[in-house]
């Protein structure tokens, strides 16, 4: 049913690469020339210019761009909803989410799919990336949505969306009054962090090693098992911890908090879907699609 031409050349101007796009598609790179040629001759204009081994999207592969991810979204949407008139008449969906994720990212996603899939029901169990993780692997979950970057043997990752982990503290902490800070200057901050097996954690201290800084070496003044608790600690401490951007958008635009930006430092970190290698049902299956189309709409 796909424009082939199309898929090619969305293909290119996502890789920027000739070469890697033909590595993605699993053919030559001479095909993928012909295809973006003759392409270019049924519209009658350039896509792409090359300067030296680079290559960029002219302002019509500008264009063309934009409306060829409209079209494959709406396409995957399409292929999905027939796909569910197929599989999902019934069923039980068991989901388990790290706190993060269940906390303020996956619910509307949730009620968007109860509202297309009312038959379905839907449960959802919260805790922390290891014990989501254990969950799956015990099979008390069918499919769970976890944060961090290390993978377990037996388990099957599928990438959902980035998320970035930003430094911040309570809009009244002393430290407050600085608009960035050297990375060097945390260790004469006070820190909140999540708890042991949480995702969170995992990431900041892989990051901070990264940058030849160990936790061990920091003022941690406690661990705490959720983003609220530690939001709570902030309001009546001068200490910084380290959460996701999304879990405090609201507190940070009412002015409660504040983040605080360190200068040549980012944390980032994939939310991923997780189940058992080589035994995902239809219905976990049709859930991924449903809510990767449903974040890539916004």
């Amino acid at each position: 049913m796909e424009d082939y031409r199309l898929k090619v050349f969305f293909t290119v101007a996502k890789y920027q690469s000739f070469t890697k796009a033909a590595d993605a598609l699993f053919i030559t790179q001479p095909a993928i020339t012909k295809h973006i040629k003759l392409l270019e001759e049924d519209l009658g204009i350039r896509l792409f210019e090359r300067k030296g081994s680079y290559i960029f999207l002219t302002p019509a592969g500008e264009i063309l761009n934009k409306y060829a991810k409209e079209i494959f979204l709406l396409y995957q949407e399409a292929i999905f909803e027939i796909g569910a008139i197929k599989n999902l008449q019934a069923g039980n969906l068991r989901l388990g989410a790290s706190t993060t994720i269940a906390q303020y990212l996956i619910s509307p996603v949730l009620a968007s799919f109860y509202e297309k899939f009312p038959s379905v029901k839907q449960s959802l169990l919260n805790g922390n990336t290891e014990s989501i993780e254990n969950a799956v692997l015990n099979k008390t979950i069918d499919l769970g949505i976890v944060e961090g970057n290390k993978h377990l043997p037996g388990l099957k990752y599928v990438e959902f969306m980035e998320d970035e982990l930003v430094a911040v503290l309570h809009h009244k902490s002393k430290y407050a009054t600085s608009k960035a800070i050297l990375l060097e200057h945390i260790y004469d901050i006070p820190l909140v962090l999540r708890e042991r097996g949480s995702g969170t954690l995992e990431v900041i201290e892989t990051t901070l090693k990264q940058n030849d800084i160990r936790l061990s070496n920091l003022q941690i003044v406690m661990h705490l098992g959720s983003t609220q608790s530690i939001k709570s600690f902030l309001e009546h401490s001068n200490a910084m911890s380290f959460m996701s951007i999304r879990a405090i958008e609201q507190e940070v635009n009412l002015g409660i908090l504040k983040v605080i930006h360190i200068k040549d430092f980012k944390i980032l970190r994939n939310f991923s879907f997780v189940n058992l290698q080589g035994q995902q049902d239809s219905l976990s299956t049709s859930f991924i699609r449903f809510a990767i189309n449903h974040y890539n709409k916004k």
